[in-house]
């Protein structure tokens, strides 16, 4: 079954006096792939601005955006029209080898996967690695399967969401500590935690449809588990598994597969799928802040 989705990204950066811009990175279109295609795209900004796009090491489509004149506002608007394969059972299916934990990856596939299995943060004292055993049983074999849901639901059930107006994301030990993040955290604490355990993962951003939010839908959200990180960007995971290939947990919501999720970016680490980044040149101060909303709608496949 397929689906379309209309998704329209608006950015705002607003000074108290006009400003120049360097370039900016744009990160914004989603990724084609067998299960998600990208039908109509269009991307405006003000000022005047040259665009090229280009590709990064990992395949990401990237604007590379330079505004042409001072002005006391950038305004980036980026549209999208997708077609979406929905899986009506998003299950993991795993080759023999890799049904029980642990498991090991063939030569080749380690090779290919060294990047995305070696820790990027520091577990000085094994914190984080001891967080990331307690999913192994002790009583019996562990199933892969297994042990990756029950870490994907416990972050859910067990972390508070919370919004953080500072940039970055915080260390899987923060979150750990504080027992709060936003979804970039609860990625990054996964991933993280299974890179410990031996297995590769890697860090996704792109968008999440809340059919709460759309108008044309009538059915809602369930309010004992509402839907958290619609209307903005989010984030979440993929762990690479034989057989399966990589598989998408969100941990934010308890999500296995992507049938609501919308890929836009795939990175080792969050610093390097950052929506936008970019710089400035005005007077010390002039920044009054930023704006972002995001708007992703089913629509009819023949609209």
């Amino acid at each position: 079954m397929h689906v379309h989705y209309d998704i329209v990204h608006t950015t705002c950066y607003r000074y108290s006096s006009p400003v120049t811009f360097g370039e900016h990175r744009v990160m914004f279109r989603p990724r084609d792939s067998h299960d998600q295609r990208v039908l109509a795209t269009d991307l405006k900004v003000s000022p005047e601005a040259a665009i090229r796009m280009i590709q990064d090491p990992h395949s990401n489509s990237v604007a590379l955006v330079t505004p042409l004149g001072a002005a006391s506002e950038l305004k980036i608007v980026c549209s999208f029209t997708i077609e979406h394969a929905l899986s009506p059972y998003p299950e993991l299916q795993l080759s023999p080898s890799a049904q029980i934990f642990p498991f090991a990856y063939s030569v080749e596939e380690r090779f290919d996967l060294e990047h995305y299995m070696r820790p990027h943060h520091d577990d000085p004292e094994g914190v984080l690695t001891h967080w990331a055993r307690q999913f192994m049983r002790t009583d019996g074999p562990t199933g892969t399967r297994d042990l990756l849901l029950n870490m994907n639901q416990f972050i859910r059930n067990y972390f508070g969401y919370a919004q953080r107006a500072q940039e970055g994301t915080q260390t899987p030990l923060q979150t750990l500590e504080l027992g709060t993040g936003t979804c970039r955290d609860f990625a990054l604490l996964m991933m993280e935690a299974v890179r410990r355990l031996g297995v590769a993962t890697r860090f996704v951003s792109g968008y999440l449809y809340d059919q709460a939010l759309d108008s044309g839908d009538e059915a809602g959200s369930n309010e004992d588990n509402p839907t958290i990180g619609a209307g903005t960007t989010h984030a979440w995971l993929q762990v690479y598994l034989p057989g399966a290939g990589w598989v998408t947990f969100d941990p934010t919501n308890n999500l296995l597969g992507s049938n609501q999720l919308i890929r836009v970016g795939v990175a080792r680490d969050p610093s390097q799928a950052s929506p936008i980044s970019g710089n400035w040149f005005g007077a010390p101060g002039a920044y009054q802040g930023m704006t972002a909303t995001v708007q992703v709608r089913r629509v009819p496949a023949n609209s």
